[in-house]
């Protein structure tokens, strides 16, 4: 085989042998728990995490409304 095309085949192969194993991972299997459990939180950790890294954390505009909001009700009772 040509060493271009074993490169692209093999990196092609790659890349959906990532792609299929995430979407294994990552699969709703129910409500029961199950023993993938744990890595599906991990990889949904880190995407949160990503995603906090490239758009911003929510949850930090949130935690800095909500001690506003408690402040206002306790001073009209």
């Amino acid at each position: 085989m040509n060493p271009k095309t074993d490169k692209l085949v093999r990196r092609t192969t790659m890349v959906a042998t990532l792609t299929a194993a995430y979407f294994l991972l990552t699969a709703d299997y129910g409500p029961e728990p199950n023993v993938l459990d744990p890595i599906k939180s991990a990889i949904q950790s880190g995407e949160q995490s990503v995603k906090n890294i490239f758009f911003g954390s929510k949850q930090g505009v949130q935690e800095t409304k909500k001690p506003t909001s408690d402040a206002t009700s306790e001073k009209h009772p």
